[in-house]
């Protein structure tokens, strides 16, 4: 039997030679093909090359010449990374018969290591929302229960490794679309410090606050594939020349004596499921000789304003390139130019991009520019020192990742506002830029995944991945999968 659902049982086992690439690939390109079709985390699937990838590779480990120990090891990649010759739609219409040139940097690298690409997962439309509801090609559902969103803009990669599609995925984080998919689907998620991993080949949503990270259904699948694709990047300016990650750095540390950074929890919103597993992993680290120290997040409570100036005036310039002319769906049915950008965009772009991009072009002309934008910088910049001052009072900060579990199918879809607040408690971390991962913790009373988020110093990824290992000692409640996608 092959252990789809662990990473780090099927690198042992390949290690040991006891399975090989192409059993592996087999194995989910079978199960891929059966339950995809329902879940809809992947919006094409081509086994034909994935079994062609996993022969190279076997052949590889035949002649002892692999290319890594993660050599054979499939990764699911979201719908916004370029890799040659695939199409790259973002899940857009604008971009829907698009093929990508090139390969993303990070995409080069898990190609250098041997891993099996599984383009392409669904997404939020150029990765605007946080439930992929609003995907130009159809929802994704939730592995755990299908009447519930997976979270996005990663959904599709979330669900592909709740539902065992691949041990691994790929997706990008503007305000939450790693953690928080990763909470709502029971699996851990990774938003390394801004500047980490190249965004070369990333098609970008917000410049300044898009990182691309993995997800895993293990710590250990986390560690792995970060230290692959982390490190400075000369056609990415934004990449940090900070010391490369090395997955042994990472051990496993105690909680005795270490300040631990927590959130009040009397006067709280969230879901009551939440707030009482909050309460336990408190209690459980403290217990283990942790000192907890309540911080002041009240500053935090501006963040999705900030993040949603900062973020559409971003988005309004980078999508401005999607005209019908230089990129993408193309209408011209007067022979006018004025009426071939309106119609290809209008047509193009879907409702919520096209809310995003109206925001984010008025926030940023003349006569509202410094009143709206240049504040939400500055209040940006209140925030990234908030998290300074905090890290001279703590070692680590435990929050919870989302104020709920996942939600119903449609249930936000009509208040924009409601669906914004979904990644209330993600967003500061993009606008300081630090890094954070979402630890699956057991379950909710009706068996959804609840899932704890950890923040640590700008490129400290060492120290929190430490923590997240830490966090996974306990044994909590697992997520389970429906018996008909078992």
């Amino acid at each position: 039997m092959i252990p789809l659902n662990s990473y780090s049982k099927l690198k042992a086992l390949l290690r040991e030679k006891k399975i090989s690439p192409v059993e592996i690939a087999e194995a989910y390109s079978k199960r891929i093909q059966k339950f995809n079709p329902k879940i809809n985390a992947f919006l094409e699937f081509d086994p034909e090359k994935l079994l062609k990838a996993a022969k190279a590779s076997e052949d590889r480990h035949q002649k002892n010449n692999t290319l890594s120990e993660m050599d054979g090891i499939p990764i699911a990649i979201k719908d916004n990374l370029c890799i040659t010759g695939e199409l790259t739609t973002c899940s857009s219409k604008i971009l829907e018969n698009f093929r990508s040139p090139y390969d993303a940097t990070a995409i080069v690298k898990l190609k250098e290591k041997g891993l099996l690409l599984i383009p392409r997962t669904n997404m939020d439309e150029f990765a605007m929302g946080s439930s992929t509801e609003n995907s130009a090609f159809g929802t994704t559902l939730n592995p755990i229960n299908t009447s519930k969103v997976p979270g996005g803009s990663s959904g599709g990669s979330a669900a592909a490794v709740s539902a065992s599609f691949a041990p691994l995925a790929l997706g990008s984080d503007t305000g939450g679309s790693i953690r928080q998919p990763a909470s709502l689907t029971g699996i851990w998620g990774l938003k390394p410090t801004y500047g980490r991993i190249s965004r070369y080949g990333l098609i970008a949503y917000a410049s300044s606050l898009d990182q691309i990270g993995p997800f895993s259904n293990d710590i250990a699948g986390i560690v792995d594939s970060f230290s692959v694709m982390n490190g400075v990047d000369p056609r990415d300016q934004t990449t940090a020349n900070a010391k490369v990650f090395q997955p042994n750095s990472v051990t496993q540390t105690s909680w005795k004596g270490k300040k631990v950074g927590v959130m009040n929890r009397k006067d709280i919103s969230w879901q009551k499921d939440v707030i009482l597993k909050y309460q336990r992993v408190l209690d459980l680290i403290e217990k283990e000789g942790a000192e907890l120290v309540e911080l002041d997040f009240s500053i935090f409570s501006y963040s999705i304003p900030i993040y949603y100036l900062i973020a559409t005036a971003e988005c309004s310039s980078n999508l401005s390139r999607f005209d019908g002319i230089r990129y993408g769906k193309r209408i011209d049915s007067s022979g006018k130019l004025e009426d071939l950008y309106v119609d290809s965009r209008t047509q193009g772009f879907g409702k919520e991009v096209k809310r995003r991009i109206l925001l984010g072009t008025f926030s940023l002309s003349a006569g509202y520019y410094e009143a709206y934008y240049g504040k939400a910088q500055k209040a940006r910049i209140m925030i990234r020192k908030a998290y300074e001052s905090f890290f001279q009072k703590v070692d680590i900060i435990l929050q919870p990742t989302s104020p709920s579990t996942a939600f119903e199918l449609g249930e936000k879809t009509k208040d924009p506002l409601q669906m914004y607040l979904a990644d209330t408690l993600t967003t500061s971390s993009n606008l300081a830029g630090v890094p954070s991962i979402s630890c699956p913790f057991g379950v909710d009373s009706n068996g959804l995944p609840i899932g704890m988020q950890l923040t640590a110093p700008h490129f400290e990824e060492e120290r929190l991945l430490s923590y997240a290992y830490a966090l996974n000692q306990f044994d909590e409640a697992t997520v389970t999968l429906p018996d008909e996608i078992i």
